[in-house]
């Protein structure tokens, strides 16, 4: 695959992933505080179901991620790998089970303190994986803007 290509890959895939996971952090927060019950269930379930888009656009922002960077010790990719492995294990640690223990408890009707608390801890942990793939995608932004200032690749 050439670097132009794993370039808009990457982009791609870390924008989709930012978007999918903005997109699950507001549903959320706009179900708990808007909707009655039916909606809290409807959005946790579809989250439930999307769930495979997060995952696969995380991989593949991961793995290009770590195909561009090669051996870089630059530290602007150094801040990066360090915000992708935060963000990587907040996913699978943190916002994967609780989006499926919260839908799994919204489709029985369970919401209980344990529905509210898992939510909470779900909502923070989403809102520093926007803040740190924001992060990552702004550093890749000034990078590719570098090298097309330097004339090493096109807009």
């Amino acid at each position: 695959m050439s670097r132009t290509s794993l370039v808009a890959l990457h982009g791609i895939s870390g924008a989709a992933a930012l978007l999918t996971i903005a997109t699950f952090w507001v549903s959320a927060l706009t179900a708990e505080f808007v909707l009655a019950t039916p909606g809290v269930v409807a959005v946790r379930t579809a989250i439930l179901y999307a769930l495979p888009v997060l995952v696969i656009a995380m991989m593949a922002a991961g793995a290009t991620g770590t195909r561009l960077a090669g051996r870089s010790k630059a530290p602007v990719i150094r801040a990066k790998r360090r915000r992708t492995i935060i963000t990587a294990a907040n996913g699978l640690l943190i916002l994967v089970p609780s989006a499926v223990f919260l839908g799994l408890r919204a489709r029985a009707g369970l919401f209980d303190a344990t529905f509210a608390t898992v939510q909470i801890v779900e909502l923070a942990a989403g809102a520093l994986n926007i803040a740190l793939l924001s992060l990552n995608m702004k550093a890749g932004m000034a990078m590719r803007a570098r090298r097309i200032r330097a004339g090493k690749t096109t807009a």
